[in-house]
């Protein structure tokens, strides 16, 4: 019988974004914005306790995805615990393409088999991933929120892998965040069921070539995060995201849509410059914010979900 620890547990787990342009379901980002957890079995009951963002529309109860996600892990480990205390501060905004779900689920796993002694054994990360990309449903913002770094993920054989990839150390990003949601679901409704073969080729090159420029060549990286499979599709859901890479694309940022969006990533080599001779118009991203969003300098995070 699994035997619990005694107190409570921390953990925190790092923003996401997926897709990165043409990476289209495989490749995910882990970025420097990170939620912070917190958790303890108690003799009885439920008790949350939300701050930060998404605090006034996240469920207190079972259906809490932390919890839900904690259950399933406790489940996978055949534990039950007779009550649990969580409090979740939460700074990666919700319904804005990054990963803000994947976050949740693999900070509720990582608690569950925190909280019981031996539970790294019971549940080891491989177990860990594959378990976090079933609740999500893909793996691509799930691996880089438990391994951090770059992360390249998929389906084989009803199950799913991760590799991490290289990152070059001048690689960091701007995300401009809108102030209006969108929903995951949404956004994939909007895409096509097939696509010109001629596309499929051309989004296969650059997929390819961002690896690499990810790993060596950052001055790649905007020929490489060229997209020719679902930004354009979604437009309809965001129209004002993809006015903005259009914007930022054409003054030679690569910018792209994080995830699902409606978040936009331009990657960068510094909190307002792009890489050397990326630009043609202003030097300063930050600046590029429309009014009302909210502008972000993050490093790539290679550290992934920590306990504490």
């Amino acid at each position: 019988m699994a035997r619990f620890v005694e107190g409570p547990v921390r953990v925190s787990v790092p923003a996401t974004s997926a897709n990165l342009g043409p990476g289209f379901d495989c490749f995910g980002l882990a970025l420097s914005l990170r939620d912070e957890l917190e958790a303890e079995v108690t003799g009885s009951g439920l008790v949350i306790e939300v701050d930060g963002a998404g605090a006034d529309d996240v469920p207190r109860d079972e259906s809490h995805l932390v919890v839900r996600s904690m259950r399933a892990g406790f489940a996978r480990m055949n534990a039950e615990p007779a009550g649990l205390r969580l409090t979740c501060h939460n700074r990666i905004p919700h319904s804005r393409g990054l990963g803000s779900s994947s976050a949740a689920i693999v900070a509720g796993l990582e608690l569950s088999r925190s909280l019981i002694a031996g539970g790294g054994l019971l549940m080891d990360d491989e177990a860990m991933f594959a378990l976090a990309a079933e609740i999500e449903g893909h793996p691509d913002n799930v691996a880089p929120a438990l391994h951090g770094g770059f992360v390249i993920s998929g389906r084989e054989d009803g199950g799913f892998f991760a590799v991490r990839g290289t990152v070059d150390a001048r690689v960091s990003v701007v995300v401009f965040v809108p102030p209006t949601p969108v929903q995951t679901s949404v956004a994939r409704g909007l895409l096509p069921d097939a696509v010109p073969h001629a596309d499929a080729a051309a989004n296969s090159g650059r997929t390819a070539l961002l690896v690499a420029a990810l790993a060596g060549k950052p001055d790649l990286l905007p020929l490489a995060t060229r997209d020719f499979l679902h930004q354009d599709y979604r437009e309809p859901a965001m129209p004002e995201s993809l006015a903005l890479v259009r914007a930022l694309r054409a003054d030679g940022h690569a910018a792209v849509i994080s995830g699902a969006g409606p978040t936009v990533l331009a990657f960068t080599d510094g909190p307002a410059q792009p890489f050397a001779g990326w630009s043609t118009g202003p030097t300063s991203l930050i600046e590029r914010c429309p009014e009302g969003w909210e502008a972000l300098h993050l490093a790539v995070d290679l550290a992934g979900v920590v306990t504490e």
